[in-house]
């Protein structure tokens, strides 16, 4: 199955793995620092997603196979070992392969998490994302903006959040499929238990975004992660700015300096 996978640059390697609805473009925001900084960058469309191809049933985008397809993507390119730097989805595909195949991972950046044990099976969680899944079959990009529920972020942030969603919505080439992703990822689990995350040793940084901004993003989630992963710091942005998950460059500062601590080679 076919994924659209961008590499440029030279150095340690560092893969940028994207949520649930968004693309390759949309975990630093087109930024070009890493490769500037001299590190090979490698990032791709999850299946399904942007100009990637659908999976080949409707069910086939839970973490198993999310995990499979980033094993495969590191050995087609020669990448032994590598940063892994993942925004939601993303985030958690990177988990579930450090704790599966740790000889892969040099170093973690877990960007705006948002999975905790349990949520694969609340049914208010997945009845809202079927909501969303419905709207983007029915409406393309409208429909799933449509189905948002925008009553839970300040209106200041709304005219951004909307616009930004509509636009991520509407660079998938397969909009059906990315429906598809968005009910089986919701009934995905990537681990067990958060216990588990003390086995992952690797130096790990964890982006969390302020509640008001990033309300699907809780920050109380991303500290749980932080504390429990074996070598993790937290990074916030300051109250009152935009999450440092929308700023491409300072993301990159933060990939940059977590990459320094690592053992990933070029």
């Amino acid at each position: 199955m076919p994924l659209h996978v961008e590499v440029a640059g030279d150095g340690p390697p560092v893969v940028l793995l994207h949520g649930l609805t968004a693309s390759h473009r949309y975990v630093v925001m087109g930024s070009r620092h890493l490769k500037r900084a001299g590190h090979r960058v490698l990032t791709y469309d999850a299946r399904g997603h942007g100009a990637s191809d659908p999976a080949p049933t409707s069910d086939a985008y839970g973490y198993d196979v999310l995990a499979d397809d980033l094993v495969a993507v590191l050995a087609e390119h020669d990448m032994p070992r590598a940063v892994l730097v993942g925004a939601s989805m993303g985030a958690h595909t990177a988990v579930r392969l450090a704790l599966r195949r740790p000889e892969l991972v040099s170093g973690l950046v877990v960007v705006t998490p948002a999975y905790e044990p349990g949520k694969e099976t609340d049914e208010r969680n997945l009845a809202g994302w079927d909501r969303l899944a419905d709207g983007l079959e029915r409406g393309g990009a409208d429909g799933f903006v449509d189905a948002y529920d925008f009553d839970r972020i300040p209106e200041d942030w709304r005219g951004t959040v909307r616009k930004v969603m509509h636009q991520r919505l509407s660079v998938h080439e397969h909009p059906k499929a990315v429906a598809d992703a968005i009910r089986a990822v919701s009934r995905s689990a990537p681990y067990g238990s958060l216990d588990e995350l003390a086995a992952i040793t690797v130096p790990a940084v964890v982006v969390g975004d302020r509640d008001a901004a990033d309300p699907g993003h809780p920050l109380a989630v991303a500290e749980r992660y932080a504390e429990a992963l074996g070598d993790a710091t937290l990074v916030v942005e300051d109250e009152g700015k935009s999450p440092i998950a929308w700023q491409g460059g300072q993301l990159s500062r933060v990939i940059e300096g977590l990459v320094a601590r690592t053992d990933a080679v070029g």
